[in-house]
């Protein structure tokens, strides 16, 4: 297994890093596509590092990018063999950023958009050690009937999708919420108008509350 690589972003305390956010990008882009977030999350959460790692694989749909798993076939079955295949990449990333960066193994968040969203909701919920916080814009819940028996932490979800969103529906968010509070975990969701797929200042000025709130809770 390649391990994974992508774009940093230091504190803006300029100070150790007391906190680490894993940004994971969409369907056929990399981790340039979403570690320009940092600047505008850095006042929120100031002592954070954040990293945006490429996904694993190329993109299958394009000349270009990168995916964390397939959609060429969307029936529900193959999209969980995929990010249950993508996982193990993730969790080995963020345990090697945080050994990398000296920090405990619980002083992290996850934020993805679309297909990052998914694999880091999907991922996030199984880790050992809970997330301070998983941010899923734009996404959906994969394998959302097995998440009772699989979850292995409740760490606080936040969900914000567009609602005139194309590629992935609202409905997709509405759907994860009603898992997810099934489930027991704790979530908070922001649906915004007029907005397709893609991230509002709305959204980010969300994320960034939820993260100070999610690292500054005891």
């Amino acid at each position: 297994m390649t391990p994974l690589d992508g774009p940093r972003s230091r504190p803006a305390s300029r100070e150790p890093a007391r906190q680490l956010i894993v940004l994971c990008h969409g369907l056929g882009a990399d981790g340039h596509d979403l570690i320009d977030i940092a600047p505008a999350w850095a006042h929120a959460v100031p002592d954070a590092a954040f990293v945006a790692p490429d996904a694993p694989f190329p993109c299958d749909m394009g000349p270009m990018g990168r995916q964390w798993f397939s959609v060429a076939d969307r029936a529900p079955a193959l999209l969980e063999q995929g990010v249950r295949a993508a996982a193990p990449f993730l969790d080995a990333f963020i345990d090697a950023e945080l050994a990398r960066l000296s920090l405990p193994a619980g002083a992290y968040a996850l934020m993805g958009f679309s297909q990052g969203a998914m694999t880091a909701l999907y991922t996030g919920l199984r880790r050992p050690v809970a997330p301070r916080a998983i941010l899923a814009f734009s996404g959906a819940l994969i394998a959302p009937g097995k998440l009772a028996s699989e979850v292995a932490n409740r760490a606080p979800v936040l969900l914000v999708h567009g609602e005139d969103d194309e590629v992935v529906p609202a409905s997709r968010s509405r759907e994860a919420e009603a898992a997810l509070r099934a489930a027991g975990i704790p979530v908070e969701a922001l649906f915004c108008p007029r907005l397709g797929h893609g991230i509002d200042d709305a959204g980010l000025s969300m994320g960034a509350l939820f993260l100070q709130r999610a690292f500054t809770q005891a």
